[in-house]
């Protein structure tokens, strides 16, 4: 039996790769680590949460003290770590939350790891979930590789980079069994709406400007968030010890591109006139450091273990605008804050 500690269950990936490996695996037991920040919500659990082989921990990575009494209480065997400060903005604004969450936590759960696992690793994993951005900005054309240079642009990218070399560090002179995978950009039902997509279906839906930065011209690859839960899970069950897995969507749209459709999709959807949504449109000062373009090869993942997208962009836009226009009180609820009041009300 396997005691599966993931990082950062409550969050948007997160969540998504929570419920899979309850439904996955049925006899092992499921620990999902949250501190419950701002994006953390048990709401997006609410179907799983009294299933025997869940059990939620209000936790935060940079507590080492509370990250070893788990691993003892709970005889981890097992980590997926995703808790991470992911939003770019905000990493501009305040670059040390990053370092703390994003470098310092992962350290501590890497050296709990160590300790409690006792250098006997045979039965024990490590995977740690990492982003495309570390690999810095492309032209208009290649790819990023699973040994492409990092050249991170960003204090969040640069935090994911330092993590990420912190993880192959604990493989290489511990050996740590470790896995990584860099995924690109996610979309789908739960996202917490600073992030492009949730906050264009949120802005659109309540007739507000949708702030596009500079020109719109960056470029990015998109990826339905439950087909990255899958490959995560592909990976869990079968990747290979101190390798990397580049998990994309081969689906590559500028932001000016992406949000027409969305404008588009959402003027039917709402029986709006086309083009209504977007004349809301509006282009504001360019972010600090803006990469230009992102662009994944998954070849290595889908040649060794078989994973590619199951959704065209298409239908998992539209999947997505559904999931949103069907749980307008999720997405209240967020914005307002009341979904805090969620863990109180659930665990008191």
């Amino acid at each position: 039996m396997k005691n599966i500690l993931i990082t950062g269950g409550a969050g948007f990936i997160g969540s998504h790769v929570v419920r899979l490996f309850v439904n996955t695996f049925t006899k092992d037991k499921i620990y999902n680590l949250d501190a419950l920040t701002y994006a953390g919500n048990l709401e997006n659990l609410k179907d799983i949460e009294n299933s025997p082989n869940y059990e939620f921990i209000q936790a935060d990575i940079q507590d080492l003290a509370l990250l070893q009494t788990v691993f003892k209480e709970k005889n981890i065997t097992h980590v997926v770590h995703l808790a991470a400060e992911s939003h770019v903005d905000r990493s501009i604004t305040d670059p040390l939350a990053f370092v703390k969450t994003n470098v310092i936590g992962t350290a501590n759960l890497l050296q709990t790891a160590k300790e409690y696992w006792k250098d006997d690793f045979s039965d024990n994993l490590f995977y740690h979930v990492s982003t495309d951005e570390v690999y810095g900005s492309l032209g208009d054309t290649g790819f990023f590789y699973e040994d492409t240079a990092y050249d991170p642009r960003s204090p969040y990218s640069a935090s994911k980079a330092s993590s990420d070399h912190f993880v192959r560090a604990y493989h290489h002179t511990y050996g740590l069994p470790i896995v990584i995978s860099n995924c690109s950009n996610n979309y789908g039902p739960n996202h917490f709406p600073e992030k492009l997509i949730p906050l264009m279906i949120n802005n659109i839906i309540h007739n507000k400007p949708l702030p596009i930065y500079g020109e719109g011209l960056n470029v990015r690859d998109w990826l339905y968030v439950i087909d990255h839960a899958r490959a995560i899970e592909r990976i869990f069950s079968g990747g290979k010890l101190g390798e990397t897995y580049n998990i994309g969507g081969h689906n590559e749209w500028s932001n000016i591109d992406l949000v027409n459709v969305l404008c588009d999709a959402m003027d039917a959807k709402l029986n709006r006139t086309q083009g209504e949504s977007r004349k809301l449109i509006t282009y504001v000062k360019d972010r600090a450091g803006h990469d230009l373009r992102y662009a994944i090869d998954a070849t290595k993942l889908k040649d060794e273990l078989g994973w590619e997208p199951s959704l065209q962009f298409e239908e998992g836009i539209k999947k997505t605008i559904d999931w949103y226009l069907s749980n307008k009180s999720w997405l209240e609820n967020v914005t307002s804050g009341e979904y805090t009041s969620y863990y109180t009300n659930m665990y008191k």
